[in-house]
């Protein structure tokens, strides 16, 4: 059995939670040290079985307690020797022993969860999602995607949930506050997915056989959660495939706990 839980999910924050057997992972830690531990305690985990902590890339919403993280429970970090390069002056002290490296692509045995990394296109030194596998279950994390490939969607094939990013809505982008170099920046092929977008991928994987999505990474200021799920269910009845029979499709949110998935 694999234990799924967003503990955070959002352009303001992000941890996410995966467990098997003795085997505790988070992913990411861009909150405070002492959100992340009560957010774990919330949902029936010690924080000091945590086994280890992954990044998939260097902005501060993904690594914020990081270093914190690591440092109070003892637990190694993962990253690629680019997000290492990009982030170490901003987490303060590891422990040599806890800094561990990856090359993206390749497989990591951490525990009882197998781990597949595979390269997003963001902005960022070397951004990965994640594939977790244990006994024949899959997860995919997948957020801070500029643009959809090939590639991408093959890495989501054969999951049993998908966390995919439905950061903004573009309208809302269109005439919100940001400057147009943010703007641009979001709406980029190293930026994040729409809405739309998102609900475009969620029908080619229900397709596929994929049966539940969590909408994740949703913006504070170009976003709310009905608005995501609403146009993610648009997209997907245009599709012929009903949200809470064909599939089961939820929004993680930004501030608070989400439901334990159990696999």
């Amino acid at each position: 059995m694999i234990k799924f839980c967003s503990l955070f999910s959002g352009s303001s924050g992000n941890c996410l939670f995966v467990g098997a057997g003795r085997t505790k992972i988070l992913i990411d830690a861009g909150v405070s040290g002492k959100r992340i531990i009560e957010a774990l305690c919330s949902i029936g985990e010690n924080p000091s079985d945590i086994s280890a902590v992954l990044i998939s890339h260097e902005h501060s919403d993904h690594i914020r307690s990081a270093g914190i993280i690591s440092r109070k429970l003892d637990v190694p970090i993962y990253a690629n020797v680019k997000t290492w390069e990009s982030m170490e002056r901003s987490i303060g002290p590891v422990k040599v022993e806890n800094k561990r490296f990856f090359n993206t692509g390749e497989e990591l045995v951490i525990g009882d969860i197998c781990v597949n990394t595979f390269s997003i296109p963001h902005d960022a030194s070397d951004p990965v999602g994640f594939n977790f596998m244990v006994d024949n279950r899959k997860i995919t994390t997948a957020t801070d995607i500029g643009h959809i490939t090939k590639r991408l969607l093959e890495n989501f094939e054969s999951s049993d949930l998908i966390l995919l990013e439905s950061n903004h809505d573009v309208e809302m982008l269109k005439v919100g506050p940001y400057p147009w170099s943010l703007k641009k920046r979001i709406l980029g092929d190293n930026g994040h997915l729409s809405n739309e977008m998102a609900g475009k991928v969620i029908a080619y994987m229900a397709k596929k056989g994929t049966r539940r999505f969590l909408l994740g990474h949703l913006s504070r200021e170009n976003n709310f959660p009905e608005l995501a799920y609403q146009t993610v269910s648009n997209v997907l009845n245009e599709n012929q495939i009903c949200p809470g029979e064909d599939i089961e499709l939820s929004v993680a949110l930004r501030d608070r706990v989400g439901k334990v998935i159990e696999l």
